[in-house]
């Protein structure tokens, strides 16, 4: 990040640059900061944007190769293409050598770093991961937005917005919006403001859920569940989030278990690190067997609503009804 935002203070690019990593809002953010500064505001002559599969190798060489309008610069930014998965050996043998007025900027959530693709823009341009931000980032950040809005929060709160909103930071500044718009004329945010105004995520409250399940508190957890159907939650994506919280507390419970620190454990379960610890005291109020039955019988279920056995709502419900007694 500080490379890129050197070279847009020096006006001096790399043709080719990567994002790409979990974070969308980061990557968003470099990739418009990129886009503002190699191309000039309005050219939509000297200016190209693909997302998804939409464009060929052969199209965006031919543009590559495409002298630009009165302009230094042709760009080309390219968003989820997937071609540093597959598919992308020939723009990989293209940006070994590119037409000089030609500047690439590909943004993306997954790739692989074996791809030929990968390994030539790492070794012509710039790779730069945008991973989920950890803890210690996240307040720092939170904070910062928080000061100059001449606001203050406490420890306490801060954890608790941090619990409703998760990691994701542009769902973070959408809820300090509201919460700033719903603390217009104070001078500190209270845990009280964020329970009023902040939107719990729904893998939030499915960890509650599972929470209350291995409580054996049957009446709050099919509470939760009623809860996210009145807010138009499908029962069947309810069964899908159940079923990857059975299996990350699998994972972590397990690799707790062989001793890999939690670094290793949030990269394979895929959450973020500082969360390992609430997963692990999570998984421990069950069994490794009894993990390893809910995940089979998650998919049980799914299996017997999509052959028509079984009512989507239902199925849900009785899943939820045999753990929690």
């Amino acid at each position: 990040m500080q490379r890129i935002n050197e070279d847009i203070k020096n006006n001096r690019f790399s043709q080719t640059y990567l994002l790409f990593g979990e974070e969308a809002y980061l990557r968003k953010q470099y990739k418009d900061k990129l886009k503002a500064a190699l191309c000039a505001d309005g050219d939509t002559m000297n200016y190209h944007y693909f997302e998804g599969k939409a464009a060929s190798a052969g199209e965006i060489i031919d543009l590559a190769e495409t002298m630009p309008f009165l302009a230094e610069r042709r760009v080309i930014v390219l968003e989820n293409t997937g071609l540093f998965k597959h598919g992308g050996e020939a723009l990989a043998e293209y940006l070994a050598s590119p037409a000089p007025t030609a500047f690439f900027v590909f943004a993306e959530t997954e790739i692989d770093k074996r791809s030929k693709l990968y390994k030539t823009v790492q070794g012509k341009g710039i790779a730069v991961e945008f991973p989920v931000q950890d803890e210690a980032i996240l307040k720092k950040w939170i904070l910062g937005m928080i000061r100059r809005e001449n606001k203050k929060i406490s420890r306490n709160a801060l954890n608790v917005f941090l619990e409703k909103t998760g990691t994701d930071m542009e769902n973070i500044c959408k809820e300090l919006e509201k919460l700033f718009c719903y603390c217009l004329d104070k001078d500190a945010i209270t845990e009280a403001d964020i329970e009023a105004v902040c939107t719990r995520k729904v893998s939030n409250q499915i960890f509650e859920m599972v929470n209350a399940i291995a409580e054996k508190k049957q009446s709050r957890a099919l509470f939760l569940y009623y809860d996210l159907l009145a807010l138009r939650e499908a029962p069947m994506r309810i069964l899908f989030l159940i079923g990857r919280q059975f299996h990350i507390l699998f994972l972590v419970k397990d690799m707790k278990k062989k001793g890999y620190d939690n670094k290793s454990i949030a990269s394979k379960a895929g959450i973020p690190p500082f969360t390992v610890g609430k997963y692990a005291a999570q998984a421990s109020k069950f069994r490794t067997v009894q993990l390893r039955l809910a995940m089979e019988e998650c998919a049980a279920a799914d299996e017997a609503v999509k052959t028509g056995r079984m009512n989507d709502k239902m199925s849900v419900e009785l899943l939820i009804v045999k753990y929690s007694s």
